[in-house]
């Protein structure tokens, strides 16, 4: 995994009930890479978060580590 990707797989083991079923794929494309989070349907809420905030957070953190990194990395969350 990637120095991103494993950012994510903290922040998001943290987060949720069922930490068993979180999966992190991360795929590359013309434009850069793409990290796919998949979690339990129960925890969809957390990861979400009130009015989108906490996946709005999260994905701040990951573009803030990829242009650390010199990278172009999107977030995509997932059931």
């Amino acid at each position: 995994m990637t120095p991103v990707a494993d950012l994510v797989d903290f922040i998001v083991h943290r987060l949720v009930q069922h930490p068993g079923d979180v999966v992190i794929e991360t795929t590359e494309d013309g434009e850069g890479s793409r990290i796919q989070l998949k979690v339990n349907a129960e925890d969809m809420g957390r990861v979400i978060g009130r009015s989108g905030r906490t996946a709005k957070a999260l994905r701040t953190l990951v573009s803030t580590a990829a242009g650390k990194a010199g990278e172009s990395v999107l977030l995509d969350i997932a059931e």
